[in-house]
């Protein structure tokens, strides 16, 4: 039986979009692909409506990379409203509380002090986590409160910007599984008054440029150019998704070997272990592979180009 033909182009690369206001992630990933005619997307990381700036979405190979997009710390500017919370910890969803705001910037610094380093979180009922298979949103929505285990997460920095009452500023570096909306509310139990964001924008995903991010707007009139190629010069390298992991070139026999999936005995002169990413002689990128303390390569995840 032959295979169905492919509809789309066989398109590779990360492409890093200023995600707007109002759209949901995968809805915006769904319009990116047709843009892009890929026949394989997926973003690294869901933003919520609200929620703007960077989302990249990797096309073709590169979403075999994605998780480590999805693992990467990011940081966030955020602005929160104090004296008011909601059911969804945000300014989408309905008031459930509101109380008198009696605090100064020194109370503030003091209660920011509480949320960095390591902590664990409650994750939001309204978020994309699943139980017996259906996100928790779906059981938020029909008023069912479903039980969540705290989960460790990292805050790295959290930057006191602004406080002008009732709106707060903060920027967030943190790590993976963090939610700024469920920070936003712990804050404001502690503060006594309550909170919920307002305003929220991911500035920064692992080390992606953020002069390398195009709004949709823009990417909608180089879209309207129907060139195939002046869209594809907005794609960033596959590798760039690992590009935190040290690289390893090897020779033309060890790229073949690696190219069937065979792991690979070699001579570690530089002591890399853990994972790495795989180079040719050629600089091509071949994949991620895990370099074991026996200096073997076991490849984890290999490109097919």
């Amino acid at each position: 039986m032959a295979k169905p033909r492919k509809r789309g182009r066989d398109i590779h690369g990360v492409f890093l979009l200023d995600k707007p206001q109002g759209m949901s992630s995968n809805d915006i990933l769904q319009k990116v692909k047709r843009i892009f005619q890929a026949n394989k997307a997926g973003h690294t990381g869901a933003l919520d409506p609200l929620a703007t700036g960077m989302l990249p979405i990797c096309l073709g190979e590169a979403t075999k990379f994605s998780q480590f997009l999805l693992d990467a710390d990011k940081r966030y500017l955020v602005t929160a409203k104090l004296g008011e919370r909601t059911d969804t910890s945000d300014a989408e969803g309905q008031i459930v509380e509101t109380r008198a705001v009696k605090v100064n910037d020194a109370e503030i610094l003091t209660a920011l002090s509480r949320f960095r380093g390591d902590l664990r979180q409650v994750p939001t009922m309204f978020s994309a986590l699943k139980h017996q298979g259906k996100p928790l949103y779906e059981y938020a929505r029909q008023g069912i409160t479903v039980e969540r285990e705290a989960r460790p997460i990292r805050i790295f920095e959290l930057t006191f910007i602004s406080y002008k009452a009732p709106f707060l500023t903060l920027e967030v570096h943190c790590s993976k599984g963090t939610y700024i909306r469920t920070l936003v509310d712990d804050l404001g139990e502690v503060l006594g008054c309550g909170a919920h964001v307002t305003m929220l924008r991911r500035t920064a995903v692992a080390d992606y440029p953020v002069q390398a991010m195009l709004d949709w707007d823009r990417l909608q009139e180089l879209a309207q150019q129907q060139d195939p190629a002046v869209l594809d010069s907005c794609l960033l390298p596959v590798d760039s998704a690992v590009a935190r992991l040290p690289q390893l070139l090897l020779n033309e026999a060890q790229s073949r070997a690696v190219g069937f999936g065979q792991r690979l005995r070699f001579d570690n002169t530089e002591k890399l272990y853990g994972q790495v990413r795989l180079f040719s002689a050629q600089n091509l990128f071949l994949g991620v592979a895990e370099v074991g303390k026996d200096n073997v390569i076991r490849p984890l995840r290999m490109i097919n180009l």
